[in-house]
């Protein structure tokens, strides 16, 4: 049996649609019939060769998350059967084939069912935005309802599913945006800032009485995780999927804050702690049927054929929240 993928030989070389093998489900996986792949800022790092913590050595098929349809179960598999519609983080770093194919024989514990409430495209658009902001928010600063969070950069990818997790949790939401994404930050749930238009210690000052923010989300990293550093109020914590580079903590320290990083793609490179990566993305689906979660999705369409044009949407900085390659 065989299917199409993308195959990228060389790093920043082009995507080749390849006939190749169609993988067999081994002990503990599910081989999915991909409808969707959705596109991450990470994979054109990944496909650049830039993005050294996340390995995938060539030839390659790129695409982090993707959603489709069970074909195939392997053996110990009781929790999927043929014909459930799943969505997931499964692959594409590592040496692990991504999803910009038709098919792929995943590790079970990293998937969960599609919510319902979603089509493939979004549920596609959803699985690393959501588990990067779980693990920042949830298992790392442990947010309750009735705290200020602050999140960096709330109209991105991880950002728009941060802002809305946090409101979902019941905390009152901030988030930094540029001007023309304010409103869809306030559709989401968060009371916009603009940026560009207001210094750290103005926003601060403005919205928490110069006391600073609980929680502060950075999805932006560079000088934006210093900007949060400055935001945090005393024993507060920032946290940040987006920690590298050199960074001052004494504002950190002034405040006895607290700092924690994300590595979101650990259980996949690793294989450690995979089934935490289903249980988040079960909660995902918990929000999303209750009408609090929905990704926005870029509406221009691409697929297999025309999935380079989708990369540069990407690389040039111009995709509008996630970008979605239709599979089939």
């Amino acid at each position: 049996m065989s299917m199409q993928a993308l195959v990228l030989k060389q790093h920043n070389g082009p995507l080749e649609l390849t006939t190749v093998p169609r993988p067999e489900p081994a002990a503990g996986q599910v081989l999915v019939r991909i409808v969707a792949s959705g596109l991450n800022p990470l994979d054109t790092k990944i496909r650049s060769g830039s993005a050294a913590h996340a390995e995938h050595p060539p030839p390659l098929v790129l695409g982090i998350d993707m959603a489709g349809t069970v074909d195939a179960v392997g053996d110990g598999i009781t929790t999927f059967r043929p014909g459930d519609e799943v969505y997931g983080m499964t692959g594409g770093v590592g040496g692990i084939q991504g999803s910009l194919a038709q098919y792929a024989a995943v590790d079970a514990d990293l998937l969960a069912h599609k919510p319902a409430s979603l089509s493939m495209r979004e549920a596609a658009a959803l699985p690393l935005a959501f588990i990067t902001a779980y693990a920042g928010i949830v298992d790392r600063a442990h947010l309750q309802a009735g705290k200020t969070v602050l999140v960096q950069g709330g109209a991105g990818g991880v950002g728009h599913v941060a802002v809305q997790l946090a409101h979902a949790l019941g905390a009152h939401v901030f988030a930094t945006a540029s001007e023309k994404d304010l409103e869809l930050v306030r559709q989401l749930g968060a009371t916009p800032i603009d940026y560009r238009a207001q210094s750290v210690e103005d926003y601060v000052a403005a919205h928490t009485q110069g006391e600073g923010f609980d929680l502060v989300v950075d999805t932006v990293g560079g000088a934006t995780l210093d900007a949060s550093f400055a935001a945090v109020k005393h024993f507060g914590h920032v946290v940040s999927a987006l920690g590298w580079g050199t960074h001052a903590l004494a504002p950190l320290s002034f405040r006895e804050a607290t700092y924690s990083g994300v590595f979101t793609l650990y259980p996949l490179l690793t294989g450690k702690l995979r089934a935490h990566h289903g249980e988040m993305l079960r909660e995902a689906a918990r929000l999303a049927e209750a009408g609090k979660l929905r990704p926005v999705v870029d509406p221009r369409r691409f697929d297999l054929g025309s999935a380079e044009a989708a990369y540069e949407l990407v690389t040039g900085g111009t995709a509008r929240t996630k970008v979605v390659v239709d599979i089939v």
